[in-house]
Parts: C-alpha cells; sequence; structure tokens
C-alpha cells in the first residue's frame, strides 16, 4: 500500500487498489473514500491530518493507521 503525505497541505492520500476512479463519497469534510466502477475502494483522501483522523468507516483502517502512524499522525476511532 502507498501513500503521499503533502505536509503543506496537512493531507495524505492513500492508495488501496490500482483501478481506475470511478466516483468518490465524502465521509465528511475530512475524510473522501474514492471507488472504481466496481464499488472497490481505490483510496481515501485525508485532510487536516495534523488534528488528527478518524479511523470509523475507512476501508482498510488498520493499515492506514500503520501508515499514519509513521508520519506522527494521531489516529482514533
Amino acid at each position: 500500500m502507498r501513500f503521499a503525505y503533502d505536509e503543506a497541505a496537512n493531507a495524505v492520500y492513500v492508495f488501496l487498489a490500482e483501478k481506475p476512479y470511478a466516483y468518490g463519497r465524502d465521509l465528511d469534510s475530512e475524510r473522501r473514500i474514492d471507488y472504481a466502477a466496481d464499488d472497490t475502494p481505490v483510496g481515501v483522501k485525508l485532510t487536516c491530518v495534523r488534528s488528527g483522523v478518524n479511523m470509523v468507516s475507512l476501508p482498510a483502517a488498520t493499515e492506514i493507521a500503520q501508515i499514519l502512524r509513521q508520519i506522527e499522525v494521531r489516529v482514533y476511532a
């Protein structure tokens, strides 16, 4: 699983699958899940990460939490 961290933008994008983007759904103003046409989650966009990230309802939450801890972002449920 790979990710991109933009410290200046205070955002992280986690790539979950190598499929084309079809649509996205916002969980709230700081979390968005992108999907392929077959409804497979292909990525997760997280903003305002310095204040911590709510892991509830995120696909691959355990793996994403590990990534966030690597860049010293607090995670919570």
